[in-house]
């Protein structure tokens, strides 16, 4: 019984432990904690749904901030995640398609993932909507 309990705890331990094959190897993690003023003109467009803004200064090469609904905000490193940060890794927010300007590769931003060019999907940030403002940080 004794060896049973022993196994599930290393089973249980090893599982919840983090993975770096889960992590992005090519982008570094940097610390983000930002917190947009939503009554600020620069970020209005976020009171509405299905919007968007791209911040500045903030991430590896900015963070777009898109919102799909009040209280469901999605916050995406603008950086290329397939390639090293360089003058042109910074991507490209159409409609809801964004496009790395290096290679035109494609991703999705209602989840990130790619739809052409690589098999790295982007690097998400925490958002969370409170009141009116939303902040965003690292996981």
């Amino acid at each position: 019984m004794k060896r049973l309990f022993f196994l599930v705890l290393v089973i249980v331990t090893i599982s919840c432990g983090t993975s770096d094959d889960d992590r992005n190897p090519i982008l570094p993690n940097i610390p983000v904690n930002v917190t947009l003023n939503l009554n600020l003109p620069l970020y209005q467009n976020l009171q509405f749904d299905s919007s968007s803004v791209f911040v500045e200064n903030h991430g590896i090469k900015g963070i777009i901030v898109f919102r799909i609904s009040e209280n469901n905000i999605l916050a995406w490193d603008a950086a290329c995640p397939h390639l090293a940060p360089s003058d042109c890794t910074a991507m490209n927010l159409v409609g809801v398609e964004i496009t790395c300007p290096c290679d035109d590769s494609k991703f999705s931003i209602l989840n990130g993932g790619p739809l052409s060019g690589t098999q790295f999907s982007m690097k998400q940030y925490r958002a969370i909507k409170n009141g009116n403002s939303i902040t965003i940080t690292n996981f």
